[in-house]
């Protein structure tokens, strides 16, 4: 029972990460035919992320009443019946009505499962968990082309990845049982009853609000580098736009493939000590990209370090909040923390398109050397305060 649950979470957050490139990957063929403007898809995905905070800030209580596995199952439905709007859909006001849904259930089933992996599971799962995220956001392009290329047809592919789901519903609705049961072997009792914690109440907890900048911190850097990679690669270090786009990918595959790694050696050496070890591979990745050195390989070897250095941390801090915070408030503390992260990933790269118009792209590694240093003070504090024994109400 064991492993059959957790082969059904990695397999729910491969779905997870399925639909997330679909936009991007389709948006060029699908704006003329909607009759948009091309920055209208930041419409869309602002939505997305609305719904995904709104839904993480209320999954404690949600959770809390029905159960972790029945929220993650009509979460992914959610998901499964916005994917299927999106390929009904011929105007864009329809992708708009129905990035509500996928939004909400996105961050459902995010908060859910994480917290649910960080109580009951090792730290080597966490890591791979996220890694079968990548792994889904990888095949979700790939998808989508098939569909362009084959039937013309950018609604095929969200139908596809639309299918899928509903499957994966299918499959969680007949599996609610094992839930309970696993948390049951696990020791739930000894866990302690989740609290409905409040935003204003949780802030109040001694660390909670480093853990949220750091977090915040991680997914701004994240996502503007990989956002940026490609056309600072282009435009400050004068590579051509075909190496820079590929160099680019691999600082998403950097994060995958450094994931997987952290599996097998994230138990021996610890979250924190993971988490420190990631801070500095980006440092070092950093350096190199930020010096001003004419060899073209130095910025795109460092663009790789940075994806390897991110691949412990996501995973790590959340693996970590149970000990932090106690368990009995880890689901509350996860929700709000995804709320943060879906806010730097959101907000942080348009934010340094703003500088790049009005300043200069050389700033990429600067504005990224930023989150770092906050990460690192963020993360240190909070380390010391559950040292110290100060964490607490």
């Amino acid at each position: 029972m064991y492993s059959l649950l957790l082969a059904l979470i990695y397999l729910v957050f491969i779905s997870l990460g399925l639909p997330d490139a679909l936009l991007g990957s389709a948006w060029p063929f699908m704006y003329p035919l909607l009759n948009v403007p091309v920055s209208y898809a930041g419409v869309v995905t602002m939505i997305i992320a609305g719904g995904t905070i709104v839904s993480s800030l209320c999954a404690n209580r949600v959770i809390a009443k029905f159960g972790t596995g029945l929220v993650t199952t009509v979460s992914v439905l959610m998901t499964a019946v916005a994917l299927i709007g999106f390929s009904l859909s011929s105007a864009f006001w329809m992708l708009c009505l129905w990035a509500v849904p996928y939004g909400l259930g996105a961050g459902a089933v995010d908060a859910a499962l994480n917290n649910f992996v960080a109580l009951y599971y090792a730290s080597k799962h966490m890591s791979w968990l996220h890694c079968f995220w990548g792994v889904g956001v990888s095949i979700g392009p790939y998808i989508m082309s098939h569909s362009l290329t084959i039937n013309n047809s950018w609604e095929r592919g969200y139908l596809i990845v639309g299918i899928l789901q509903i499957i994966l519903t299918v499959i969680l609705f007949f599996t609610l049982s094992i839930w309970k049961k696993q948390a049951q072997l696990k020791g739930e009792s000894q866990t302690g009853i989740p609290k409905h914690l409040k935003v204003h109440q949780a802030l109040r907890i001694k660390g909670v609000k480093q853990v949220l900048i750091a977090f915040f911190g991680y997914c701004a850097l994240e996502a503007t580098a990989g956002l940026w990679a490609s056309s600072y690669l282009n435009l400050h270090r004068g590579i051509e736009v075909e190496a820079a786009a590929g160099w680019a990918s691999l600082f998403y595959l950097g994060i995958t493939f450094g994931r997987f790694l952290n599996g097998f050696i994230a138990d021996r050496l610890g979250n924190r000590t993971m988490i420190r070890v990631g801070l500095s591979i980006i440092a070092v990745g950093l350096l190199a990209v930020i010096l001003p050195l004419p060899i073209d390989f130095l910025p795109l070897v460092g663009l790789v370090l940075i994806g390897l250095g991110c691949a412990p941390i996501y995973p790590c801090v959340i693996h970590e909040t149970p000990r932090n915070f106690g368990p009995e408030n880890s689901q509350a503390i996860i929700g709000i923390q995804m709320a943060s992260a879906y806010a730097g990933t959101t907000f942080m790269p348009p934010l340094f398109g703003m500088l790049v118009d009005y300043l200069t792209i050389a700033l990429y590694p600067a504005f990224l050397s930023l989150f770092l240093v906050l990460m690192l003070v963020m993360t240190e504090k909070l380390n010391r305060l559950v040292t110290s024994g100060e964490r607490g109400v």
